[in-house]
């Protein structure tokens, strides 16, 4: 499932085509992807601008000068892929239309951006802008692990008597938002800190540095337009790189990357997740 980098990828690669811009008109094919489309969605968001287009953990966020706000997660396999861009930066032929393109943005602009999900674990939703931050998916999220709020003192302070092992407290929406699997694999090795240990019983000083190795490994992720192990897309249709740079994630049995240390990657099942680190250099 894309995590934060690869929603921030699209979003970055969405917003020149859809921020400021007026929808024309929107296509539903569907009734629904996870759950029901909103109430006459399409008709809610043809002829609306799009304010501003942001992100909040794994969900993109449309604001409308209607007063509403578009939530869209692309779940396990959604794309939003742009086509006909006036400014040549994306695809110029709009493709025809395909089995799975549920949702279709033509944009007064010329250009198409469609939301394919062959599996359809994705969502929309329509909210009050005003109001968003309540949303039922939306209130219950911690800080953002790039925004000011996610520093050294709150992590500790969160880690404080968790009896949880560490990288499940990471992928704690409640903790921090948007980080997943593949990302805290990555920190958790750069900091040399098991993914078996209990967070509460991690010193203060190691909690701290995790901070900044999850901002720099998501940092590079985005750099890198995110990581395609099997769907994931940027909005030009492009595919992220940044799975060429994993030192862990999807390594088992290879050698560790830490100059001097002769052991390889392991692999253990965690709350149904595979992870991924090196048993010697974490510890």
């Amino acid at each position: 499932m894309p995590e934060l980098p690869e929603v921030e990828t699209v979003r970055r690669g969405l917003a020149p085509v859809m921020e400021g811009q007026v929808m024309a008109k929107v296509e539903v094919n569907r009734p629904d992807l996870r759950w029901p489309f909103p109430e006459r969605m399409a008709e809610r968001l043809t002829g609306r601008r799009i304010l501003q287009l942001r992100r909040r953990s794994k969900y993109l966020l449309g604001d409308l000068d209607s007063g509403e706000t578009l939530l869209v997660h692309l779940g396990m396999s959604g794309r939003m892929t742009v086509s006909g861009d006036p400014l040549g930066r994306f695809v110029h032929d709009h493709p025809a239309v395909q089995k799975h393109d549920h949702v279709v943005f033509h944009m007064e602009s010329g250009a198409r951006i469609t939301f394919n999900d062959p599996r359809r674990f994705g969502a929309m939703d329509l909210m009050q802008t005003a109001t968003a931050d309540q949303h039922k998916l939306l209130s219950v999220l911690g800080p953002e692990p790039l925004g000011n709020e996610f520093d050294e003192a709150y992590l500790i302070a969160a880690f404080r008597g968790k009896n949880t092992p560490v990288k499940s407290a990471l992928l704690d929406q409640g903790i921090v938002a948007g980080l997943g699997n593949i990302y805290v694999c990555e920190a958790l090795f750069r900091c040399g800190i098991s993914p078996l240990r209990k967070a509460g019983q991690i010193s203060a000083a190691r909690v701290a540095s995790l901070v900044p190795a999850i901002r720099d490994v998501l940092e590079r992720a985005i750099a890198a337009g995110g990581s395609s192990l099997k769907d994931f897309r940027q909005a030009d249709g492009e595919l992220g790189y940044f799975q060429h740079s994993f030192d862990v994630y999807g390594r088992e049995g290879e050698p560790c990357h830490t100059p001097g240390c002769n052991d390889t990657i392991n692999r253990k099942v965690q709350s149904g997740r595979s992870t991924f680190y090196c048993p010697s250099c974490q510890r």
